[in-house]
């Protein structure tokens, strides 16, 4: 039998870097989970034992890995990917789900990629942190999210300065002055109809070339990026006010209120209506 010790993340209000869901598991001899794929990025780090990751690489291909204890892997979001415990010696990991606008290039400084999943630490220092870290987020699950959010943030400083690969970039400085200036016009501007074009034009650069450093930087194109963005703000107004989906749908920049819905659907699952019904909310 398993012994689990599993946390979802109670908020979703943090942008730049955000948790979903972590713990800890001693698996039982042969254990699987997969084939499946997760919507974030999800790093497990091996405590004790071995065991087999099956991955699609950047070709979608699936390639196998030997996981030993000391050693982890780096799952990405949309890649498909299964691992099994050993039979003899099943392995106990502690995994992390965490995404956010500056996910993408922690994990890129920390040498991950679809075809280099697997973590070796090169500083025994910064990896044994790297687990307190992280064990301290399992263990602390109830604890406020601003809170686990700082420990988000040392578990990743950790994960990449182990691997050697946390750099400061300087050719990246003007890049990051646009992505600013974008997120900048899209927080103050959300609830009016903006398209990607005006964002590019804030920044002054054409759209192709906006969208392509936008997305390499983000991890999202500015269109998937601007609809999270709006969702994140309706479930905040469904959660926390008496407005109606009409009035919500007008505030996060949508005239059309069925067009709203079923882009709120096709990030949630559920219809706004359902979804603050799922709530239990009970609003003062």
């Amino acid at each position: 039998m398993n012994d689990l010790l599993f946390s979802v993340f109670p908020s979703e209000n943090f942008v730049d870097l955000s948790l979903f869901q972590f713990g800890r598991e001693k698996c039982s001899p042969a254990h699987s989970f997969g084939p499946a794929a997760r919507n974030h990025f999800l790093f497990h780090y091996v405590i004790s034992g071995t065991g087999t990751l099956l991955a699609q690489d950047s070709g979608g291909i699936t390639k196998e890995y030997h996981i030993k204890s000391m050693q982890g892997f780096m799952i990405f979001p949309d890649q498909i990917t299964t691992y099994i415990a050993d039979k003899d010696m099943p392995w106990e990991y502690v995994w992390i789900e965490f995404d956010g606008l500056r996910a993408k290039a922690v994990v890129d400084a920390s040498g991950f990629s679809l075809d280099q999943p697997v973590y070796k630490a090169k500083s025994k220092e910064f990896r044994e942190e790297m687990m307190k870290e992280m064990n301290y987020i399992a263990e602390n699950g109830s604890s406020s999210p601003l809170h686990l959010i700082g420990h988000l943030y040392l578990f990743l400083d950790y994960l990449a300065r182990s691997t050697e690969g946390f750099m400061v970039n300087h050719g990246s400085k003007l890049r990051d002055f646009y992505i600013h200036e974008a997120l900048v016009f899209i927080e103050h501007n959300f609830q009016n109809n903006i398209s990607v074009e005006d964002i590019a034009d804030v920044c002054g650069l054409n759209r192709s070339y906006f969208g392509k450093i936008f997305k390499k930087a983000v991890g999202k194109s500015p269109q998937d990026f601007l609809l999270n963005y709006r969702m994140v703000k309706a479930t905040e107004l469904l959660k926390l006010t008496r407005l109606s989906v009409r009035d919500i749908s007008s505030a996060v920049g949508y005239d059309n209120q069925m067009h709203f819905s079923r882009a709120f659907k096709s990030i949630y699952g559920v219809s706004p209506k359902k979804w603050r019904a799922e709530q239990n909310l009970n609003i003062e």
